[in-house]
């Protein structure tokens, strides 16, 4: 038996994932792009996300305490009514799709992730939110494919769908070689 001692901290993150249907969806979406642009560093499906507050590098013995403050704002928050949406990018290497639908709703939930987790005292760059669900990053010597793949996407409407979970999320990044890969820590049920 391998005994893994925690690491001093975690990466983290609190997210909403769309459910299997809605990726698949957008995945087959993707299939020309993905065989159009295959230099492209392209995420995993089961790992597609929305952030809601991007924590960082934290504090492994924050985590706990602030899995037991989110529980209680999450169970009281409505379910929101979602869809991805077309697609975009940020600075030319950075491909996503757009989130559409109750958008109030998924800001005013943000905001209550946002409170909180500053209520635990864990510090964060508090950017503004700008929905979006992360598809692909280029190459650095890559300036085309990324805006050429946003464009193709620019007609995608997705089905819309219920948010059923808010998901606490760690990740390996700067743990080694290879993939970014994402794991839940905790996720509760929006909505009681």
């Amino acid at each position: 038996m391998h005994d893994h001692p925690e690491p001093p901290t975690r990466r983290v993150f609190v997210a909403l994932a769309p459910p299997d249907d809605a990726k698949d969806e957008l995945a087959r979406a993707l299939e020309p792009a993905y065989a159009r642009y295959p230099r492209l560093r392209w995420n995993r499906i089961e790992d597609w996300h929305i952030t809601l507050a991007f924590l960082g590098e934290q504090p492994s013995a924050a985590v706990p305490p602030l899995q037991s403050a989110l529980a209680g704002p999450v169970a009281s928050h409505p379910a929101l009514q979602l869809s991805l949406r077309g697609g975009g990018h940020f600075d030319e290497r950075l491909l996503w799709s757009g989130i559409d639908g109750d958008l109030e709703g998924l800001h005013r939930l943000a905001a209550a992730v946002r409170d909180v987790v500053g209520s635990c005292g864990i510090r964060f760059r508090d950017r503004p939110l700008r929905p979006h669900l992360t598809l692909a990053r280029s190459r650095r010597d890559d300036p085309v494919s990324v805006p050429q793949a946003a464009a193709g996407l620019g007609g995608f409407v997705g089905r819309p769908w219920r948010t059923e979970r808010l998901h606490l999320v760690g990740s390996n990044i700067g743990r080694g070689p290879g993939p970014i890969r994402y794991r839940d820590v905790a996720s509760w049920r929006i909505g009681g």
